[in-house]
């Protein structure tokens, strides 16, 4: 069903997820597959394209399956199918994973937020990041600012949505209840899941309508209106 209305009055804090709900993260990842795929071809070798596959297959199975202390699980996995020792492995996930996307991200980013992240600091409403992957830079990088964030692999939680710890965490931290909380992500079976066992209603960013799931298709939708200090109609 599409978002329609929000009780934005009742809600003091709004959490993000960030890879794919605060920008374009299926354009990001075709461009970060042709600067791998020219690297490949200098260096004459496939080791990091296989490296890269099986940390990013090995890592969404960890999460569906709701690990703890999930990192290193996932290290050891990825050394017995890579043969790679976990230096090497550790060394190309930071380069391909958490640096080079960086510089591109900001132009990936989706239209809107930064008028929906001032709308929501102007009411006093909290802004906070639940991300399976560390969010501090890139945040930065895409030039927005949230109160509290939190990564998978912070201490005190370790485990992948869609377990909720993270989310409780967070709630827990900017000193509000569930029915006080949204979470915007664009995964229903991650953050959607995760948001519905916090008890926290999920707003999931679709090009496409999702079965069950409360969605919208850009931040300039009529859902976000009243926080951007529009009237709405209806």
């Amino acid at each position: 069903m599409i978002a329609r209305n929000v009780d934005w009055g009742s809600i003091h804090f709004v959490v993000f997820d960030v890879d794919g709900t605060l920008y374009n993260q299926r354009r990001l990842r075709l461009r970060m597959a042709g600067e791998l795929i020219a690297d490949a071809v200098a260096r004459r070798g496939l080791t990091n394209l296989r490296v890269l596959r099986a940390y990013r297959s090995l890592r969404e199975a960890i999460g569906e399956e709701e690990i703890d202390d999930f990192q290193a699980s996932l290290m050891a996995r990825i050394v017995a199918q890579t043969g790679e020792p976990a230096e090497r492995i550790e060394a190309i996930v930071s380069e391909w994973i958490g640096r080079r996307p960086l510089a591109h991200i900001a132009s990936y980013r989706y239209d809107g937020l930064a008028e929906l992240f001032a709308g929501l600091k102007r009411q006093n409403k909290a802004i906070g990041i639940y991300s399976d992957y560390p969010a501090d830079e890139k945040l930065q990088r895409m030039n927005l600012s949230a109160d509290y964030i939190l990564a998978a692999s912070d201490p005190g939680v370790g485990i992948q949505k869609p377990h909720p710890r993270g989310l409780h965490m967070l709630m827990q931290r900017a000193g509000v209840g569930p029915a006080q909380t949204v979470l915007i992500g664009d995964r229903p079976e991650r953050d959607g899941v995760a948001a519905r066992r916090a008890g926290v209603l999920p707003l999931i960013r679709s090009d496409e309508p999702r079965e069950g799931w409360v969605t919208f298709s850009t931040y300039s939708d009529s859902v976000f209106a009243a926080l951007r200090g529009e009237e709405t109609s209806g």
